[in-house]
């Protein structure tokens, strides 16, 4: 199992550091067409990994993923692969044909008109569909037929779809599924590969840099937030693998809650030193650096910040469990229970 894992991951890694270059993240977020891009993960595979066997995917499990969604953050990923995994597989265990393209994630809100509103899309921009759970079900709706808003981040975009558009899928899913829970498992994976890649970028900045003489890492104020980066990222990195531990395609709701809340207040930290520690060329549009921190911040609040799921954690403690504190702990971070 883990050396199958570890050759997909190999090959998402030469994949998408031949693909998704940061020329290719610049030009796609300017405007240019992602297809080519879409293409080569599309016929890599990739996109029907968690999808079944029998139904023509690979059958993997989200724990066999957590290296390539983590290499999807690290790349700064500029289409929704990740999301689209995750709709194929919820598509084919129900039976309904998926799409061609890719297929975003979101939440929506039926208005008094019908109309259905979604705010925002994370990679809204360059899907070709949108997998919507509102107060109805679910709808599986195509991107060209709504009316799109700019949000926050440049490929996040708010869609509106006239409620002629509007069907609700009739398909059975597991009890408590939400659509939250999924598309947090894979934020928190992502944000832990970025985290990493910020650091690792960090890291050897510091050590180039020179500065009265010698690198700035040797500084004593630079090597204590270096050591807090990491105690950031590492903590981050294990609690988003603990939020894809299990098997098949359906995540732990508490670990995921656990997973997400690491990773996103981690973000904040991280990218607040990176930047302290590159000082002003790191805010710089031609510097990498920021194509991955404007990320930190995005899917940070993608799917609830720590905010939300601190609470979802909170509320299992207090109302979802009998025992002891210590005995919750045990049992959410026990991967092989």
């Amino acid at each position: 199992m883990q050396e199958h894992d570890d050759l997909l991951a190999d090959a998402a890694r030469q994949l998408l550091q031949g693909e998704c270059t940061p020329a290719r993240v610049r030009a796609i977020e300017a405007g240019d067409s992602p297809r080519a891009l879409w293409d080569a993960l599309e016929q890599a595979g990739f996109a029907d990994a968690l999808v079944p066997e029998a139904a023509g995917g690979a059958g993997l499990a989200l724990a066999q993923l957590f290296d390539v969604w983590a290499l999807c953050g690290a790349q700064a990923l500029p289409v929704p692969l990740g999301e689209t995994m995750l709709a194929r597989a919820l598509l084919a265990g129900a039976g309904v044909a998926h799409p061609a393209g890719s297929i975003a994630l979101a939440e929506g809100r039926l208005q008094a008109d019908g109309s259905l509103h979604c705010t925002p899309v994370c990679l809204g921009a360059v899907a070709d569909s949108v997998l919507v759970q509102h107060a109805q079900g679910w709808s599986l709706l195509p991107v060209a037929q709504a009316r799109p808003e700019k949000a926050a981040f440049c490929l996040d975009v708010n869609l509106r779809w006239p409620a002629a558009q509007v069907r609700t899928l009739e398909w059975d899913l597991p009890q408590g599924l939400d659509l939250r829970t999924l598309q947090a498992c894979l934020m928190a994976a992502q944000l832990a590969g970025a985290l990493m890649d910020v650091f690792q970028r960090t890291l050897q900045y510091a050590n180039e840099r020179q500065q009265f003489g010698r690198p700035i890492g040797k500084f004593q104020a630079i090597q204590h937030q270096l050591a807090v980066m990491s105690e950031q990222v590492f903590a981050a990195r294990m609690a988003a693998r603990l939020g894809c531990a299990g098997e098949g395609v359906f995540p732990d709701r508490l670990r995921v809650a656990v997973a997400k809340a690491r990773c996103s207040q981690a973000a904040l930290a991280v990218a607040e030193a990176a930047h302290a520690i590159h000082g002003a060329i790191g805010f710089t549009e031609e510097y990498d650096l920021q194509l991955l921190t404007r990320r930190l911040h995005a899917w940070r609040q993608t799917a609830g910040t720590e905010s939300y799921w601190h609470g979802v954690a909170g509320a299992a403690l207090v109302h979802g469990h009998a025992g002891s504190t210590l005995d919750l702990i045990r049992s959410t971070t026990d991967i092989t229970a």
